[in-house]
């Protein structure tokens, strides 16, 4: 079985990398192409406010998710992971009341404690997390076979995978133990979670890969490899390039870049193959619009047989 394919029979993945290199869309590829072999899906959003607006909601039709999973495509639930949510789940299951933690949570106190708080934000988003872990069906089986969340950036994902670790020193026993606990045997079991990372081949996403591999490997979470999205085809022989490349040189024409650009790729590819011996996934540029989604779900479909 291929890394990629490996990566629908995980329960949590979390999708990763630095802004803008497409994490949303590979998020929804995923999910599509994960439906399409039959497994029930859940896609996750963090957010600071639940009206915040939503890349990934928007690939499904919506400015936003909801904090409670709901059908946004056949066989995929949409969600929104919030602090307060988490916050509120877990007042619940300690006080035994849902009023009495609405209650608590109405105090401006014990807000801005929360708010402010160090790891109190990450604490709410894990709780939601592993209450949607917890979610069954009647017949016993997982409510959602697979959960990917959209990570917002990369100290987010480290704050998350990194959080059971530093409190379980600071709180290593009680309600918030157990449910770190809990939460640790998801996300730090390589055959239930996965963290795979996105980017593309250029300088800066590259060099901060790497360093977010190297960062999720000290926090103990299991990393699949690396979607590296947007590769350019090259649309020149070796001859040709070594032909057009001493005039371009001389004259430095509008295009120029262009013609560069897949040669500064292919180094950067290199560069990020020196620096990992995890699977890292190639694909292509594909233009914008209602296809987009479903022809990376094809790709990623075709790059999991062969890879």
């Amino acid at each position: 079985m291929s890394s990629l394919q490996e990566l629908f029979t995980r329960r949590v993945v979390l999708m990763t990398g630095k802004g803008g290199v497409g994490r949303s869309s590979l998020t929804a590829a995923l999910a599509t192409q994960a439906q399409r072999k039959g497994v029930r899906v859940l896609i996750c959003d963090i957010g600071d406010d639940p009206n915040d607006y939503s890349p990934l909601a928007r690939h499904f039709g919506r400015d936003r998710f909801t904090a409670a999973p709901t059908l946004v495509a056949p066989g995929i639930h949409g969600v929104v992971l919030l602090a307060r949510s988490g916050q509120e789940l877990f007042l619940k299951s300690v006080l035994r009341s849902g009023t009495l933690a609405r209650a608590a949570l109405s105090s401006d106190a014990l807000r801005r404690l929360l708010s402010a708080g160090p790891s109190f934000k990450e604490m709410g988003v894990f709780f939601q997390l592993l209450t949607l872990l917890r979610a069954k069906l009647p017949s016993g089986e997982p409510e959602h076979s697979l959960v990917l969340i959209d990570m917002p950036a990369t100290g987010h994902t480290l704050s998350l995978t990194g959080l059971p670790e530093l409190l379980l020193r600071l709180v290593p026993r009680g309600p918030i133990a157990a449910a770190l606990r809990e939460g640790q045997s998801y996300l730090n079991d390589p055959k239930l979670g996965a963290a795979w990372v996105v980017a593309i081949p250029e300088t800066l996403p590259v060099s901060e890969c790497l360093e977010l591999l190297e960062g999720l490997q000290k926090t103990g979470m299991p990393t699949g490899g690396v979607l590296m999205n947007r590769v350019p085809v090259d649309p020149f022989s070796a001859a040709e390039r070594s032909a057009l490349q001493s005039p371009l040189e001389r004259i430095n024409p509008l295009g120029a870049e262009g013609f560069r650009r897949p040669v500064l790729a292919r180094r950067e590819i290199a560069r990020l193959r020196a620096g990992t011996k995890l699977p890292i996934i190639e694909l292509p540029e594909l233009a914008h619009g209602a296809a987009l989604i479903s022809g990376l779900a094809d790709v990623l479909e075709k790059e999991g047989r062969t890879s």
